[in-house]
């Protein structure tokens, strides 16, 4: 079969074995994989990355010095299965899988392994138990954005956002827009998008944003309606708290109203919630700088290189900070699912697809966010 191998951050197109399913495994002729920003980092940086995961106990993880086929976000049909795997896997079937393996002794990140080769490929294995059937006939290239919708699902649930509180997004690449998107589906009223790109910014008005902002000239703090703004500093909070506490005492059991109060949410300050979605150096300090007191912050976007941060900040600001990573197989499943009933569209990530022999190209392209959004591969062209 055809592949695009990357080796000391060359792309080419390679022959390779045909791959063959295990028991309990899927071999899927692969319709639509999506290019992931790990993707784009993994391929200049993967020996940075390397070391990270080792720290984290996995030592199999892209390194520059061995070919790999990457591709974690795909979709696909069932050319074969290994014993054990579900009878609703016949051949033919679409599918999409969580990209993960069992192979040599230990289980493996589809794409971003030497060890379980990904979706740049005209075939690729999955474990048919993390496999699930695409269903209402959801077109290929939309079911291939399950993984990096999902992705963005488990941050969005992670948050605890409400409806009414004001979100903000700070990034509007494929990861910033996917979670536009859920944001907007699951109802929240107030969402604040902030990118550099003018082209990003349309695409996060298309997916549901009600502000967007260029932080060259705005601050999406300040663009956040002032009914819903918050406090921005700490004066402001002390001075509140002094006024408050004089108003209540004059109450004689003013300590049972401040109870009740404090049960129903009433004493604690409008905040937002605030996506980052950037992930480089200085993206997670800048956020706790500008934000609101008592702001919660939730890193999706993966800054690849180290960072720094001042505590005493976040410490004095009360900032509630959340990093998520991944997604779980429910999750993932309930991402797929509503993409195919519509209750969430991911459309506007979509900007380009190419073969397997465009995808270096593709890899140039996503340099300039004016140019590209989400590129798929599609192996039969």
């Amino acid at each position: 079969m055809k592949a695009v191998s990357c080796f000391h951050g060359d792309l080419e197109v390679v022959d390779l074995p045909s791959p063959r399913p295990d028991d309990a495994q899927l071999l899927l002729d692969v319709l639509r994989c999506g290019i992931c920003g790990s993707d784009l980092h993994a391929k200049d940086h993967a020996d940075e990355l390397t070391e990270v995961f080792a720290e984290g106990g996995y030592h199999d993880f892209v390194r520059s010095d061995t070919p790999v086929v990457m591709g974690h976000e795909f979709c696909g049909v069932v050319a074969d299965r290994g014993r054990k795997a579900g009878k609703e896997f016949k051949p033919g079937t679409t599918v999409v899988s969580f990209p993960l393996l069992r192979a040599h002794g230990g289980v493996h990140l589809t794409g971003l392994s030497p060890k379980a080769p990904g979706g740049y490929a005209e075939q690729v294995l999955a474990e048919a138990a993390l496999t699930f059937v695409v269903p209402n006939g959801l077109d290929p290239s939309t079911a291939a954005l399950t993984e990096p919708m999902a992705v963005a699902y488990h941050a969005v649930r992670r948050s605890d956002i409400t409806g009414k509180d004001v979100a903000i997004v700070l990034g509007c690449g494929p990861v910033g827009l996917a979670v536009i998107s859920h944001l907007k589906a699951r109802g929240v009223r107030t969402i604040v998008a902030s990118d550099f790109s003018p082209g990003r910014r349309a695409l996060a008005t298309r997916c549901g944003a009600d502000i967007v902002v260029d932080p060259a000239e705005d601050s999406p703090y300040d663009a956040v309606p002032a009914k819903q703004r918050g406090l921005t500093e700490l004066p402001a909070l002390y001075e509140l708290g002094i006024g408050a506490m004089e108003k209540l005492r004059k109450i004689p059991a003013w300590s049972h109203v401040y109870r009740v109060a404090d049960r129903l949410g009433g004493t604690a300050p409008k905040r937002p919630v605030i996506f980052e979605c950037v992930g480089v150096p200085g993206m997670i300090d800048g956020a706790i700088s500008a934000a609101p007191l008592a702001s919660r912050v939730i890193v999706v976007g993966v800054c690849m290189g180290e960072d720094k941060l001042r505590p005493a900040m976040a410490i004095g600001k009360e900032i509630d900070l959340r990093f998520v990573f991944g997604y779980t197989p429910l999750e993932f499943r309930d991402t797929l699912h509503m993409l195919a009933d519509g209750k969430v569209d991911a459309s506007p990530l979509v900007t380009g697809t190419v073969g397997l022999d465009g995808v270096a190209g593709a890899f140039a392209d996503l340099g300039n966010p004016e140019k590209h959004a989400k590129i798929l591969i599609d192996p039969s062209r």
